[in-house]
């Protein structure tokens, strides 16, 4: 029997977060970076930097050798990351400091063979604790998830499951059902990585997704600059952006211009996201 004292995770806060950025009207900015790039300091004043930006969420990168839904700009960051020892305890830290110096929900990204290894109850507790908001599991499928789900739900944690524009309906309306916090709609087949357009899939999964269930729905892979952000704020609950800030700090020549830049996407982008 879990105890309400245990829910030290920040669902509610990602909820309120979301439920805000719609109120005003407008798409909530969710930017993704990688714990430990370009170390794990680095990384952390990078996740404040795009908050102070105008980012209304984090989803914070778990490093992984094999990562299937990522393109080659993540990938590098990850194996930088990887190759100066970044453990999951470094990612913990990560989404604690952020917090605690941002007020913004953070969450984890991860593939879930890292979880599975350190354990789902040592880290749901510990991502909980660190005042974490939840976690982003693209490759958990739903039907294996329940052991993940029971522990996150006892740490006050949400469950963003990915749906893709192959995901048919009946599969979306089972994919939504066990998910929580919002749904993370991929807006094409692929990686990510930026791309000249996000197109018309993205807005089709997003009408389809939305008829199986009141979470927010929001759209990442592909979107890199603030025409984008408002092509995709038209018709999200969010706007996933990761490639881009990731290649900003890959191709600055040094941090403190890393952070910089940075910070003046999200600021772009935040722009973006408002509809009007």
């Amino acid at each position: 029997m879990s105890t309400a004292s245990e829910k030290t995770g920040r669902i509610q806060l990602l909820s309120d977060t979301l439920a805000k950025a719609k109120s005003e009207d407008r798409a909530a900015l969710v930017a993704y970076l990688p714990a430990g790039f370009p170390t794990v300091d680095g990384a952390i004043e990078a996740v404040k930097a795009v908050i102070e930006g105008g980012a209304d969420v984090v989803e914070v990168g778990l490093p992984h050798s094999d990562p299937v839904l990522d393109g080659a700009i993540i990938q590098t960051a990850d194996d930088i990351a990887l190759r100066g020892g970044v453990k999951i305890a470094d990612v913990i830290r990560t989404v604690r400091e952020a917090h605690e110096a941002t007020g913004a929900p953070v969450l984890v990204m991860t593939y879930w063979n890292p979880i599975d290894r350190y354990g789902v109850e040592r880290f749901t507790a510990e991502l909980a604790a660190a005042g974490g908001a939840g976690c982003i599991l693209p490759d958990l499928p739903v039907q294996e998830s329940a052991l993940w789900r029971e522990h996150a739900e006892k740490h006050g944690l949400a469950t963003v499951f990915v749906v893709a524009p192959s995901s048919k309906d009946e599969r979306l309306a089972t994919i939504t059902a066990a998910g929580s916090g919002f749904v993370y709609a991929a807006s094409l087949m692929g990686v990510t990585g930026t791309r000249e357009s996000v197109g018309n899939e993205a807005q089709a999964l997003v009408r389809r997704t939305r008829a199986t269930t009141e979470l927010p729905v929001c759209v990442g892979l592909g979107v890199s600059n603030p025409a984008q952000a408002k092509e995709v704020a038209a018709f999200a609950d969010g706007v996933i952006v990761g490639s881009a800030f990731v290649k900003l700090l890959l191709d600055a020549p040094d941090l403190p211009a890393g952070l910089a830049a940075v910070r003046s996407l999200a600021g772009e982008l935040a722009e973006g996201v408002r509809r009007s």
